[in-house]
């Protein structure tokens, strides 16, 4: 699923704005206007490459003369040294954009790095679905989305109007696991599944006495974990998250719960290190 045109034209138009909105000094004093140039996007570390079209809208904003050649796609591995796209076009056209440009391919291939390592720890056959949370950085939620499905994970909610999820706080607000459930079934479109997130055995009992669609399980140990799945025995879909470490990936899905929400797919992914390396 690609990332949105309009939202992609926003994102981008924003951090050139923020980078070359007065102009780039030290291209303009340095190089004269007429100069053509050519760069490669070189990978320092191993890694999962991701921000292929995200490169091609930021020089198109710039000056569509540049040319962009992908030869990595969105979530193919890169080992260090490997070349995953060239530029060719102004010299100073191209030195303009290469900050942005890195920021953002940089940025995603982190976290579609991170989130290969989750979606590999995933015992063979599983069956469950590593999704991120709504733990982006501000303004950069449908890049980071898109990184975490180059990745090979799922997304979880787009935004607070996409679906229902009861967390702890609507639950005291409401008065009760019961009351929020009750009151969301009545409210909701039809077309909305409910889940609710409970942080007890005690809290899951309710949940599942009122019917939720799907449970998050937040913060159980594995002894909590493994009840919780006898309990519910097939009647909601099972979420789990916080507490979730990549060492703990394998033994949650061999509980056999069909989601673990991971907010540091987003949140804590570190930037690979990409350069690019000026050719002529």
């Amino acid at each position: 699923m690609p990332i949105p045109r309009l939202t992609l034209t926003k994102i981008v138009s924003l951090a050139l704005d923020e980078d070359l909105g007065r102009g780039d000094l030290t291209t303009e004093a340095c190089v004269d206007p007429g100069v053509q140039g050519a760069a490669a996007l070189i990978a320092r570390e191993p890694g999962v490459f991701c921000g292929g079209e995200v490169v091609r809208e930021v020089y198109a904003q710039i000056d569509p003369r540049v040319s962009v050649s992908l030869l990595c796609q969105d979530g193919e591995r890169m080992q260090k040294g490997t070349t995953v796209l060239t530029l060719k076009g102004p010299a100073h056209s191209l030195l303009e954009g290469e900050r942005v440009a890195l920021n953002f391919c940089q940025r995603m291939s982190g976290v579609a790095s991170i989130t290969r390592a989750f979606v590999d720890a995933l015992p063979a056959g599983s069956r469950t679905r590593i999704v991120d949370t709504r733990k982006t950085t501000p303004g950069l939620r449908a890049l980071e989305r898109h990184a975490v499905r180059a990745g090979g994970g799922h997304n979880h909610r787009e935004d607070l109007g996409a679906a229902v999820l009861i967390k702890d706080n609507h639950i005291a607000a409401a008065g009760g696991v019961g009351q929020a459930i009750d009151r969301a079934r009545e409210r909701s479109p039809h077309t909305s599944r409910i889940e609710c997130e409970v942080d007890t055995l005690a809290q899951l009992e309710i949940a599942l006495a009122h019917r939720a669609d799907v449970v998050l399980l937040d913060n159980f140990d594995d002894a909590d974990l493994e009840r919780a799945v006898s309990m519910i025995a097939g009647r909601a879909l099972i979420d789990v998250s916080g507490g979730v470490s990549l060492a703990r990936i394998p033994q949650i899905a061999r509980h056999g719960v069909d989601v673990i929400s991971v907010g540091a797919l987003t949140h804590s992914a570190r930037a690979i290190d990409l350069g690019l390396d000026w050719s002529a």
